[in-house]
């Protein structure tokens, strides 16, 4: 078989391995399917918000908490990326004819289908509560598209940045830094809401650009789509700006594991 052909192997094998904690600990997957549906409930019924936004505040809000969604909870994934490190199961794994990074592709592709879960929950609870998209159904797919683009680079990041913590402990302290991602966005209102030097700074965010370009596939614009560059051209940064994440923490997170399991 190919090297190629054998880090595929190797993957599949740390996915199913993932995949069985599932079985073991339903728990934590049901607080990670729940806790996305709470902040829409919470941010589309108790807080409100939407300053800016013509027409229904709900085709606004949607499209930016799957954004949203898509950015934050990365925190089981960090955490059993040092988990791995520090209780020597990668030690164990260093002694079999295993491709090196087959336990992080393991890890980020259960992360990736658990997050697919999670998405298609969440379109059905904005449906139920009033949610519609407009566009085709091409289009609606190529959101999706965008939406697990975006998850896949921020999960590169968190991994990457989970190695630098070092410990289940410290993940909680290095997480912080993606905080601003999602909340200097427009997830909940527009930026010409904001004032100048906030705007621009939300407007070239990029889940504000994910954001964007999915409320556009959506059909779900509602009057707080901007004028300037970035909110004219969303579709093409929500697709650089993840790749570019992921062409810069993708090698990095490789390489320091692999510094790491030595």
């Amino acid at each position: 078989m190919s090297t190629a052909g054998w880090a595929v192997t190797d993957s599949w094998t740390m996915t199913r391995r993932e995949l069985a904690h599932w079985a073991r600990q339903p728990v934590q997957l049901v607080v990670g399917l729940a806790f996305p549906v709470m902040l829409l409930l919470m941010f589309g019924y108790l807080i409100g918000g939407g300053a800016g936004v013509a027409g229904d505040y709900r085709e606004y809000l949607v499209p930016g908490m799957f954004a949203l969604t898509m950015a934050f909870g990365l925190d089981a994934t960090m955490v059993a990326v040092t988990q791995d490190l520090n209780k020597g199961v990668v030690d164990r794994f260093r002694a079999m004819p295993m491709t090196d990074g087959a336990v992080l592709v393991g890890r980020s592709a259960a992360d990736m289908l658990q997050s697919a879960v999670s998405l298609l929950v969440l379109v059905g609870v904005g449906a139920a509560v009033g949610w519609r998209w407009h566009g085709s159904f091409g289009a609606f797919l190529g959101a999706i598209g965008l939406l697990l683009l975006l998850r896949f680079a921020m999960l590169w990041l968190g991994i990457h940045l989970a190695m630098v913590a070092g410990r289940p402990e410290l993940v909680a302290a290095v997480q912080i830094l993606v905080w601003p991602i999602g909340f200097l966005s427009n997830a909940f209102a527009t930026p010409e809401s904001m004032p100048g030097w906030l705007g621009a700074t939300v407007e070239w965010n990029p889940m504000s650009a994910t954001a964007t370009a999915t409320r556009d596939l959506f059909g779900n614009a509602g009057g707080g789509a901007g004028t300037s560059w970035a909110a004219e051209h969303a579709l093409l940064l929500a697709v650089v700006w993840p790749v570019a994440i992921v062409a810069v923490f993708f090698p990095l997170a490789v390489r320091r594991f692999r510094a790491l399991s030595k």
